[in-house]
């Protein structure tokens, strides 16, 4: 690279930054849903995109001695370490391979969820969501609403009720005869 190119690629930068400031923020309204389209072993979900804080590929976990199957480790963010939950296991599917991805909740205490794919980001209408308990009782309670999509309906996984029951998991809270 020469020096011209590089001058010219840093002033090109500069442009695009300033001018982003320039542009309207986003808008978020009522009419729109955020979503995650995930996999979960093999089957597919929808996460709301406000009840995570991020999305992180081929992250190391580091395993941990229990008897909780779905607890697959920790793993650091920010110099915070976090429990890694198999989103497949805590929803009492099979645990085919390691997931990928994990999801870092929003919320305290901290929490990550693992999933196997990343199908999309999806901003839906309202409308579109089928709200209630989908087959929730059968989920460990973790599943509510129902999202309409072209390639088949998701259930929506409600990260606050996730993590509810990864306190129940973890001894903080009664275990419902049903989990044991």
């Amino acid at each position: 690279m020469t020096r011209a190119s590089v001058a010219e690629r840093v002033a090109r930068l500069r442009d695009d930054f300033d001018r982003s400031f320039a542009e309207p923020a986003r808008v978020f309204d009522d009419e729109n849903i955020e979503l995650l389209a995930v996999r979960a072993g093999e089957r597919p979900y929808a996460i709301r995109l406000d009840q995570s804080s991020g999305v992180h590929p081929d992250r190391p976990v580091t395993a941990l001695p229990t008897t909780v199957q779905a607890l697959l480790g920790v793993a650091g963010f920010a110099g915070t370490v976090v429990p890694v939950y198999d989103l497949a296991g805590l929803l009492g599917h099979p645990i085919p391979q390691r997931p990928r991805w994990l999801l870092l909740t929003t919320g305290a205490p901290p929490l990550a969820l693992a999933f196997h794919e990343l199908d999309r980001h999806l901003r839906v209408p309202a409308a579109d969501v089928i709200h209630g308990t989908a087959d929730g009782a059968g989920q460990h309670g973790c599943l509510h609403g129902m999202v309409r999509l072209a390639d088949g309906d998701r259930p929506i996984v409600d990260v606050p009720a996730a993590r509810e029951l990864v306190h129940q998991l973890a001894g903080h809270r009664p275990v419902p005869e049903e989990i044991r």
